[in-house]
């Protein structure tokens, strides 16, 4: 029978003995909004997700929340990685922003296939220097570009058949804004007939004049 690591193209590279002991594992069925983790708590495993989709979220003493990385299938969460591999606590909180199925790697088995298993090892450090990257990129788009860029920039990433499911507040966590902000930039696109907006939905209407907005020059 085949286990759950076929599922899991990023763990191609694995040998026979690192595949069995992951495939004793079981996938768990997560559902939309559950808690993953949150900020100050220690990483009890390494968790894979096979369907849906995770965010991790940092909020700041006001409250506000900014979107930090997402984990789809074959990523993985890098506040996991440090938490597992140096002991520290997590400094965001991270939930299921979908019906997810994830299998959680107990941090016993983990550093044991980070000792042993040299595929297991590749897998978690390149998908933690992609998730570097990532972040520095998340730095330099909050410092040069212009929130109206990257409004319009989440807008055309997020849209599926030219509609966008989320909330004010869901848009304004993911650009580190405040719903408000957010609200008024978007009611400024609606006002060109760029976008409509409903409650928890934005269509777009114009995805070329938004295109155009999210390569705007950043500012230097």
């Amino acid at each position: 029978m085949t286990g759950w690591t076929a599922r899991a193209p990023a763990l191609a590279g694995l040998d026979a003995a690192a595949r069995a002991r992951l495939d004793a594992l079981h996938p768990q069925a997560v559902p939309k909004g559950a808690t993953i983790f949150r900020a100050g708590e220690l990483a009890q495993g390494f968790a894979l997700v096979l369907s849906g989709r995770i965010e991790v979220f940092a909020t700041g003493a006001a409250g506000r929340e900014i979107l930090l990385y997402a984990v789809a299938p074959g990523q993985s969460c890098m506040q996991t990685t440090l938490s597992l591999l140096g002991g520290e606590s997590y400094t965001g909180d991270a939930s299921a922003a979908s019906d997810c199925e994830v299998v959680a790697i107990p941090r016993p088995l983990f550093l044991t296939l980070m000792d042993d298993a040299p595929g297991f090892r590749t897998f978690v450090f390149t998908a933690f220097g992609q998730r570097m990257r990532e972040m520095v990129a998340l730095l330099s788009t909050l410092a040069f570009q212009r929130l109206e860029s990257r409004l319009a920039a989440l807008l055309l990433a997020r849209a599926e058949a030219g509609l966008v499911s989320a909330t004010h507040q869901d848009l304004a966590a993911a650009l580190g804004s405040a719903r408000e902000v957010i609200s008024r930039r978007l009611d400024g696109f609606a006002r060109h007939g760029w976008v409509a907006t409903t409650r928890g939905q934005v269509r777009l209407l114009e995805p070329a004049a938004l295109r155009a907005i999210a390569e705007a020059p950043r500012e230097t």
